[in-house]
């Protein structure tokens, strides 16, 4: 097992198959050594995890959710290195969107669960460069869309 899917295993996150694309696009695209992920939605073992926040999801229900998609954009980095995680040199930039009514001014503390959880799972290979953007809207209704820049070896 990896380093980083021994520390993965600790926190009690086992990788997931790298989810497929649900339309015309790719899930990565390494130019160099960044690899640039394409957003992933928020899910779990139970399904998509949908919901607005300000409305019907509270600030923890949608950090949880941005944490899940943390653990889809580390699984499709672990498919751009074909298998082998521990290339990743450091995760560069997550963008995040937050599906939220116009009044919702918390998207950063939504986000701080894909950023919290990639500090824990990382260390400082973690720490990153972010947006935390609102969205009248996601695809599928879901709470929570994330993409990621990441540098590897």
């Amino acid at each position: 097992m990896s380093v980083i899917e021994t520390r993965l295993a600790e926190l009690g996150v086992t990788l997931p198959d790298a989810p497929a694309p649900a339309a015309n696009y790719v899930p990565f695209v390494q130019t160099g050594n960044l690899v640039h992920v394409s957003g992933q939605i928020a899910a779990n073992a139970d399904g998509m995890i949908k919901g607005k926040l300000g409305a019907d999801m509270d600030i923890d229900a949608g950090a949880a959710a941005a944490r899940a998609c943390a653990v889809s954009l580390l699984a499709q980095l672990k498919a751009a290195c074909g298998g082998d995680i521990d290339r990743l040199v450091r995760v560069v930039k997550l963008v995040g969107f937050v599906n939220s009514t116009a009044d919702f001014g918390d998207q950063p503390k939504v986000i701080n669960g894909a950023s919290d959880f990639m500090v824990a799972a990382l260390g400082d290979k973690g720490r990153h460069a972010r947006s935390a953007v609102s969205a009248a809207s996601l695809p599928f209704g879901v709470a929570v869309e994330i993409e990621g820049i990441f540098e590897i070896a």
